[in-house]
Parts: C-alpha cells; structure tokens; sequence
C-alpha cells in the first residue's frame, strides 16, 4: 500500500492505513467526558488592508480550576494561512498538528498550494470526523484565517473561516471570535471594527478585543503582565504568516491594561 500512487489527503491516507491515529475514530466509552480533559477558550480574528489578523488567549481551564496559564491557541496552517483553537485542548492540539501535515502533504503531492477555500473544506472534513467525540463533550471548533494569493484586490486578500460543530464551514465578513468569551469579544469588535483596519490598528484590536472577552467570561484569561503571559497574536499577509514576539505583544497588551485603568469601559 505505502508504494502505491497515493492520495493528495493525508487525512484519507491515515485512515486506510491506522485509523486509529485519526482523533474521531477512536472508540470512547459512554457518557460525556467534557469534564476530563483541559478546554482551551477565546480565539479572535480579523481582516485588514492586506491580511489577517488572529489572537488567542493563554488559558486553559477544567471545569472551575485553571488547567494552564500558557497554552498556546494559535498557530500557522502553512505559510498564508492560520489556525486558531477552542474546545477539547488535547484534541484541538492533534487536529490543528494534523490540518498542518494535510496541506504539507498535498502540497508535495500535488505540487502546489491548496486555495484557500480549498484548506477551508479540507479542515471542515476533519472537524467533521471528531463528530461523535463532540457528541460526548469532546468537541474541538477552530478558527481559520489566511491571506488569498488568488484575491484579485491584495488588500481585501484577508479571508475568515468559522466552522460548526458538525464541520459546516462558513466566511465571515470583517471578524469572528470563536470560544467561552466570544461573545464579549465580538461584542467588542462590533462598535471598534471598521473595514480597512492596518495590521498595525487591528493587532491591537484583538489584544482590546480578548482583554473585554477575559473581563466577563472566567475561562479566558487577561493578559498577565506579572508572570509576562500575553496573547499570541499572529498576521498573514502576502509576506507569509507572522508571530508577533513577546517583546511586541507585550508593549500592546500593556498599553491596554494602562488606558483601561483610566477608563475601564475603553
């Protein structure tokens, strides 16, 4: 089988030869299990002129206790495109390393770079395959974001992708938040957004963004400028995907903190 002309899917491929190793293909013992395992919370993104924006909060919790303080959330899918978690942490961990390895492997496969809406459906399959592990509270809901190398405006290239539970994937339109505080965080972006945002003003956006998420939902942690634990914050744009460093993160996050001691509503 393995010397066999292969598939594009790496996800197709594992399961013929150990689909055991596919999150949602593992047998689990009835009954819910979602207080288990650690959740991680609140993602955020957002289009601006030339790219994306997406930040994740650092905190993890199990039921009333916080399981981690520096979990991260947010990570590149390939060199355009980024991917955010919340859920299950341990199994949002595997699918975000797995959506990883799908594009590398049709990249090689197929000698190019899927389109973006193409990643878009390849991650809702797999969100698709954890179906009866959320059915028993092990759910996993990403969020995925990527500049479009094939966007006819390079400035309006930013592109945001929700997914449900059930792995439909849907484009939102300026921004979307994902997780226990997205509500608070959307509600946030909702009077602050404005279409053609720099990346520079949407970066610090999201970090005001997932501070008002942490300030009413208990399960996303604010920045914590005593043990300097900060959101990642990364951007795509038609350089590639960026981290911004802690250093950069940081001097954001506190300015924010600064102004909000003055006024606390922003």
């Amino acid at each position: 089988m393995f010397t066999n002309a292969g598939t594009s899917s790496f996800t197709s491929f594992l399961s013929k030869v150990a689909p055991e190793m596919l999150p949602g293909r593992r047998p689990l013992p009835p009954g819910m299990a979602a207080d288990m395992a650690p959740h991680a919370t609140t993602i955020v993104a957002i289009s601006a002129a030339g790219g994306v924006v997406m930040a994740g909060d650092r905190r993890a919790t199990m039921g009333n206790l916080i399981a981690q303080r520096d979990i991260e959330k947010v990570h590149p899918a390939d060199a355009y495109s980024l991917v955010g978690i919340a859920g299950t942490a341990g199994i949002g961990i595997e699918l975000m390393r797995l959506f990883q390895v799908e594009l590398e492997h049709y990249e090689k496969i197929e000698g190019a770079m899927l389109s973006l809406d193409g990643k878009a459906n390849r991650l809702a399959s797999m969100i698709r395959g954890n179906l009866g592990a959320a059915m028993q509270g092990l759910a996993v809901i990403p969020l995925f974001a990527g500049f479009d190398l094939a966007a006819a405006d390079p400035a309006r290239a930013g592109r945001i992708f929700s997914f449900d539970v059930t792995g439909g994937p849907y484009e939102e339109t300026g921004y979307d938040a994902i997780g226990s505080g997205s509500l608070f965080a959307k509600s946030a972006l909702k009077k602050r957004f404005r279409a053609g945002l720099s990346i520079d003003d949407a970066t610090k956006l999201a970090v005001e963004a997932l501070y008002d998420a942490a300030d009413d939902d208990t399960a996303t942690g604010g920045p914590d400028l005593t043990r300097r634990i900060y959101p990642v914050v990364m951007t795509a744009t038609a350089e590639g995907t960026h981290r911004l460093t802690d250093a950069e993160t940081g001097a954001i996050a506190e300015a924010v903190v600064s102004a909000r001691m003055e006024n606390p509503g922003g």
